[in-house]
């Protein structure tokens, strides 16, 4: 499939300004989550490798909901910055949007930096002020009905608080469902990964059933020159799994 747009929000130099001179949650808030990039898949093992994502993305029919539950994880960080994301969403394996919802971990001049976000891409996405801690249970949701209407759920059930979007892309295809380990993008391309450990999904389902129903790809996210950044385990009880860094 062709390379995933890049949003150009800024020139290398202003962007790299912005992410670091003001405060520390802007990396977050410039970073973008997209679609699929370079996606390497063997339709017969049902796997496949990425530049960006991690995790597993359900193909091969119409998607109207996706859900998942996560602990936010904590990140190890030095003085390079680092960002990645963790989400649940319809669209992008295949087709140019993706309505998505989720977390960010990121590291920002050696401190961690963690936000909570939805995006309708190609929009550009949008942050939440609420507080985000590692140790965190979330659950997520985007759902529609199947005519362009969308309504992406976030909740932190640890802190209380909860976000329910609703928005409308009428150019959405439904072509996929996601939940997703991601390293987020600029216009100059994928950023370093930031090191959050392993992170474990649970309870996730696709079109209202277990997860290992829609026969799912498992992606692992790897550079061209063959580095690879995560893996994705196995589903456990049908709804369970976990991605591991290992580069950044």
């Amino acid at each position: 499939m062709p390379k995933a747009r890049r949003h150009a929000l800024f020139t290398t130099t202003s962007l790299l300004a912005l992410l670091f001179s003001a405060a520390p949650a802007l990396p977050a808030q410039a970073a973008v989550r997209g679609p699929i990039a370079d996606h390497h898949h063997d339709s017969a093992l049902r796997y496949g490798t990425s530049s960006n994502w991690s995790g597993y993305a359900a193909t091969g029919g119409k998607f109207t909901s996706v859900s998942a539950e996560w602990i936010q994880p904590a990140v190890s960080c030095t003085s390079t910055n680092t960002w990645s994301a963790f989400w649940v969403g319809l669209d992008g394996d295949g087709s140019e949007t993706v309505e998505q919802i989720g977390t960010e971990a990121d590291c920002s001049r050696g401190k961690p930096v963690y936000s909570s976000w939805y995006e309708m891409y190609p929009a550009y996405p949008t942050n939440f002020g609420n507080a985000v801690r590692p140790g965190d249970h979330f659950t997520a949701s985007v759902t529609t009905n199947g005519s362009g209407s969308f309504t992406l759920t976030l909740r932190n059930t640890t802190l209380g608080w909860s976000h329910s979007i609703a928005k409308t892309l009428k150019s959405a295809t439904l072509a996929s469902a996601e939940v997703i380990a991601e390293a987020p993008s600029s216009l100059t391309g994928v950023l370093p990964l930031a090191d959050f450990g392993t992170i474990g999904f649970t309870n996730a389902r696709v079109n209202g059933k277990n997860l290992d129903a829609s026969n799912p790809s498992v992606i692992d996210m790897a550079t061209k020159d063959g580095v690879t950044k995560a893996t994705t385990s196995g589903i456990n009880t049908g709804t369970d799994f976990s991605v591991t860094w290992h580069h950044s």
